[in-house]
């Protein structure tokens, strides 16, 4: 009988632990303000990314500005040398953000990263940017990560 009341009680702290969100850098976040930034899954970082999946990325921030619109940039840093990686939706108001972005205005970004299998195994730093109408960084954040087969 305890067993099975054990069971439930650990999957639920599992999952907590799992959705707990990302130790992230800063990297220049001017017309916004990250609050948290998850990626699913990684339960430890450097978050382990394998070739052929594809990770949810949810940021939620504030913006300090009013804007029209947004685009998602994404790189892969590799000795400080950042090498883009398509997104298959670049817009950030198809990915959660109710637009126009306004002012003082808290949001929840959410996409998709995939990693593609051609991709090679290695060590590497994700940066994440959201551009405004002005070309300036909504948030920018980075991450380490490790791509596996």
């Amino acid at each position: 009988m305890m067993w099975t009341l054990t069971l439930p009680l650990l999957l639920v702290a599992g999952a907590a632990v799992m959705a707990e969100p990302l130790k992230f850098l800063d990297c220049g976040s001017k017309d916004g303000s990250i609050t948290e930034v998850n990626v699913s899954p990684c339960p430890a970082e450097p978050c382990i990314l394998h070739k052929g999946q594809s990770y949810t990325v949810n940021v939620t921030f504030s913006s300090k500005i009013d804007s029209q619109g947004s685009q998602a940039k994404v790189y892969g840093e590799l000795l400080h040398v950042p090498i883009s990686f398509p997104l298959d939706q670049p817009d950030g108001c198809k990915c959660g953000i109710q637009c126009p972005i306004q002012t003082g205005h808290s949001y929840n970004y959410l996409n998709k990263l995939p990693v593609k299998t051609e991709y090679p195994s290695l060590k590497l730093v994700v940066r994440w940017e959201l551009l405004d109408d002005q070309n300036q960084m909504m948030f920018c954040w980075r991450i380490p990560v490790q791509i596996t087969s």
